[in-house]
């Protein structure tokens, strides 16, 4: 584990960071800042700047003299999300990155890292997952339009080495947690969804509560501050084009996970399954080799520790996100 002290890399540049407003920007961020006292940060909003037009992009680097990029900006959600938005999570995904790289590389950036997505790996990859064998299937039918959207970048990450030069990274987090997170219920990934409807039913006196599914498909998490570190020693320490996979090593089970966040939350009730929803891919977990092999990170964050910080955070500020919902 690196420390986040001052980073020569970091001195005197100036940093674009898209979705820096977002659950994993903020965190990003916050420990850019902390890494050198003569970098500059711009952080391009969705209010000001529309990064699916080549307008704005173009916009965006003439008002900040970016040398970095680090393209964290997505338009996601979970398997529910997925299902009513194939269209969009394509299109929206797919024309923001490929416009971003390619007027990145025409405005002589120095270095871009890309963000990509586990969703991206086929179905049934074999596991643990390894950056070779991205592109050996089709993806999880649910998310697969989002997948291959990014993935199209690491396409095109390749392409601009080779022909240009251009100094960009791909990598593939594995799904993310912490505070921050979108609790959502409409937009959520599984750990805040199950966090507050854990939440909200031990209130209510609740005897139950729906997860989705049949709760046999493993996970892989990682805690978003881990994350945020392996983001930017990646793009410090790494120049190819190679994909590198970002994860803790830990794979769960949906039910067992549940099980979990039910006992750190107080929730005594039952769990239910709607095994009319999709269970989405059947297996996740990462080879982390790569990572640690080309730029010495690994995740460092116990995933109980992680959960419960996690569970403490929406607690402390939920009132706050909800409103009065």
């Amino acid at each position: 584990m690196t420390t986040t002290n001052s980073h020569e890399f970091w001195d005197d540049r100036t940093v674009m960071v898209t979705g820096g407003s977002g659950f994993l920007g903020k965190h990003l961020v916050e420990d850019l800042e902390s890494r050198s006292d003569d970098v500059e940060i711009f952080v391009p909003r969705s209010n000001e700047y529309d990064l699916r037009k080549k307008a704005d992009i173009k916009r965006a680097f003439e008002d900040s003299s970016a040398d970095t990029v680090i393209h964290l900006a997505a338009t996601v959600g979970g398997i529910g999300a997925n299902r009513e938005n194939p269209g969009r999570y394509f299109y929206d995904n797919a024309v923001m990155g490929i416009q971003l790289i390619e007027q990145a590389r025409q405005y002589g950036v120095e270095k871009f890292t890309i963000l990509g997505t586990i969703c991206a790996y086929p179905k049934h990859t074999p596991v643990p997952f390894k950056e070779q064998n991205l592109f050996g299937g089709y993806p999880e039918e649910t998310n697969a339009p989002y997948g291959i959207a990014k993935k199209a970048l690491l396409t095109q990450s390749k392409a601009y080495r080779k022909q240009w030069n251009f100094n960009s990274i791909y990598l593939l987090p594995v799904n993310l947690y912490g505070p921050r997170d979108d609790f959502d219920l409409e937009t959520s990934h599984v750990i805040p969804a199950i966090i507050r409807k854990c939440i909200e039913a031990r209130e209510r006196g609740n005897d139950a509560i729906t997860a989705w599914g049949t709760g046999e498909p493993t996970r892989e998490f990682l805690y978003v501050k881990d994350a945020a570190e392996g983001i930017l020693d990646a793009t410090e320490r790494y120049n190819a084009s190679d994909p590198v996979n970002l994860g803790s090593g830990e794979e769960i089970s949906i039910r067992k996970l549940i099980n979990i966040i039910a006992d750190q939350t107080g929730f005594e009730g039952d769990i239910e399954w709607d095994t009319s929803k999709p269970d989405g891919q059947p297996r996740r977990k990462l080879d982390t080799t790569r990572a640690k092999e080309r730029f010495d990170w690994e995740a460092s964050t116990a995933f109980r520790e992680g959960l419960q910080a996690t569970i403490e955070w929406y607690e402390d500020n939920r009132d706050d996100i909800h409103g009065d919902e």
